[in-house]
């Protein structure tokens, strides 16, 4: 064996031993910083489990110094006591966290947004807002900033403010904020029409118009002004304008929209439109309005064989309720009050059923609102559709 075939083999052999040596101590020198880490982290779950918040926090915040995934992780744990709803203790977290000086900006930016909404739950509305304003200032992570603003304005009925920054939030992002400012123009027409402010009511509907369309709260608020002064005819255009904006909203429009016919001396317009709208919605409220204008017209019996037909059709326990109420006093002795219990039975599982549901987190309500109590989303809140509902 040659000695030049002795020294190719032996240098790549040095390399690997060297190259091995080195990583073996650069593991041990890792593997020590890891595993001081980790006696960290069990010291501070230690805590935890032992109901010991504080010490928790404060190895937790010792953490921050190592690296960006521990100042990430104790971010989560401000943000798990927020949800607990212990607020004093994701609050001085994040307080910590922001004060401390060897913190990056874009981390202290986060922190900054954690402690506002620390702010916001624990209801300091005024701390949160000047958080909020400064980070819209220094246009850090300003859409998140914008929309904790509107949503403090909201909650202060400051519609004023909600639009400005829902136009500005508009603007930076291009998603479409219309919908949401045409609810904020709902709210100012509300809030004027019952202070007597008629006209700028109309200008604040004009508005919630000009943002969005086919707004169905404006319509319906603008036939409810017509109505007030005794225009029912323009009520009526603007109620069967609010159904064509969104069928949807059906239960709620009908009942001023029946009266509005009645007062205008419109019955067979109204009996026309109510026909219309039984092939393009599926709820029970069109089946009872004519069931009524048929009695009213033409007796019990071509009431009660409409509705018969109808919940054939569709199942409805509100429609089988109405149905005994037209039948009962054609029947006596014990099929009465046989009768009697099953509608008692009936109005008790209709009390315990809610008639409206938030498309986007379930809230259930027996009222309308337009802005969901629960999620905070506006038109979001809709009928039920089933046999117990509409």
């Amino acid at each position: 064996m040659s000695f030049l075939y002795l020294l190719v083999m032996a240098v790549p052999a040095a390399f690997a031993l060297g190259w091995w040596t080195s990583r073996r101590a650069g593991v041990r020198r890792s593997g020590a910083k890891v595993s001081e880490l980790s006696s960290d982290y069990f010291r501070g779950l230690n805590y935890l489990l032992n109901e010991e918040q504080d010490k928790a926090i404060e190895v937790f915040l010792k953490l921050a110094e190592y690296n960006r995934d521990t100042v990430e992780t104790h971010l989560a744990l401000g943000n798990l006591f927020r949800r607990r709803g212990e607020v004093d203790r994701a609050i001085r977290l994040h307080q910590h966290l922001v004060s401390r000086p060897g913190l990056n900006d874009a981390m202290k930016t986060v922190a900054l947004l954690e402690l506002g909404e620390d702010y916001m739950r624990a209801g300091l509305l005024d701390r949160a807002e000047a958080l909020f304003r400064d980070l819209v200032a220094m246009d850090a992570h300003a859409p998140s900033a914008l929309r904790h603003l509107i949503a403090i304005y909201q909650h202060e009925r400051d519609w004023h403010k909600a639009i400005e920054h829902a136009r500005r939030l508009e603007t930076m992002t291009g998603e479409d904020e219309t919908p949401m400012m045409a609810q904020f123009y709902c709210e100012l027409a509300e809030r004027s029409r019952q202070h007597g402010a008629r006209s700028e009511a109309r200008d604040y509907l004009a508005q919630a118009f000009a943002s969005q369309a086919q707004c169905v709260r404006a319509y319906m608020l603008t036939g409810r002004l017509h109505s007030e002064d005794g225009a029912y005819d323009a009520a009526v255009e603007a109620y069967e304008a609010a159904v064509e904006a969104d069928v949807a909203f059906v239960p709620d429009i009908l009942p001023p929209l029946l009266d509005s016919y009645e007062r205008s001396r419109q019955m067979g317009r109204a009996e026309h439109f109510l026909r219309g709208l039984l092939d393009r919605y599926h709820g029970v409220s069109p089946v009872l309005a004519l069931t009524n204008l048929y009695r009213q017209r033409d007796g019990d019996r071509q009431a009660v064989e409409f509705l018969t037909a109808q919940l054939r059709q569709r199942p409805s326990v509100r429609g089988l309720m109405t149905l005994i109420d037209a039948t009962m006093d054609k029947i006596d002795g014990e099929a009465r009050e046989n009768f009697q219990i099953l509608r008692e039975l009936m109005r008790k599982l209709l009390e315990g059923q809610a008639m409206y549901r938030c498309s986007r987190c379930g809230f259930g309500a027996k009222a309308h609102h337009w802005q969901c109590p629960s999620c905070k989303n506006w038109s979001t809140i809709r009928p039920i559709h089933g046999v117990a509902n509409e």
